[in-house]
């Protein structure tokens, strides 16, 4: 009976001990939950401690992350419609305000870049010639929404844009087969 006694006891300790430990990868950024509320906004990378049952550990991949826009129709500067295909590369930089923002979850947060970057994008187009948006400044347009892009996504959502880049500009279907006739 003892030795039921010591076995319960030690599994018990074990548990507990397993239930408080955590490792946090190289490849991740983490924060520490109390009831819901932040109380650690950037946990670094190693072995830490946590109170089992009222902390809670939450992860996230601190890589660069692609996020593949849908495609858009554009209208430029002389009122003829692009169709333009699009992407974003971006980590994250500040766990905490993109966990307020994004309640962490990472699809929240690509959706909300995709809609600013087809905001960004239709300003620039709207701006442009089809031959300065198709050749001329194809670069500057890019620059010019990933310095934005940037900027309003780290104090928004706590994310760095790297760069934002077109695959594919084509023009409406509609619009194409006028051209091949």
């Amino acid at each position: 009976m003892r030795n039921f006694l010591l076995l319960g006891i030690l599994v018990l300790a074990v548990t507990v001990a397993s239930n408080s430990l955590f490792v946090v990868k190289q490849t991740e950024r983490a924060v520490m939950l109390q009831f819901g509320e932040i109380v650690n906004a950037d946990i670094e990378p190693g072995l830490h401690v946590k109170m089992p049952l009222v902390n809670t550990v939450r992860k996230f991949d601190a890589r660069i992350l692609t996020e593949d826009s849908p495609r858009q129709r554009y209208l430029t500067l002389e009122q003829k419609a692009l169709e333009v295909d699009s992407y974003a590369k971006w980590r994250i930089v500040d766990v905490g305000q993109f966990y307020i923002s994004t309640r962490g979850e990472i699809a929240t947060a690509g959706r909300l870049l995709a809609q600013r970057i087809n905001d960004g994008l239709r300003n620039e187009v709207a701006v442009r010639t089809v031959q300065e948006v198709v050749s001329g400044s194809r670069d500057e347009v890019m620059e010019s929404i990933t310095r934005r892009l940037s900027e309003v996504a780290a104090t928004e959502l706590g994310v760095e844009v790297i760069d934002v880049r077109v695959k594919k500009i084509d023009l409406p279907p509609d619009v194409s087969d006028s051209v091949y006739r």
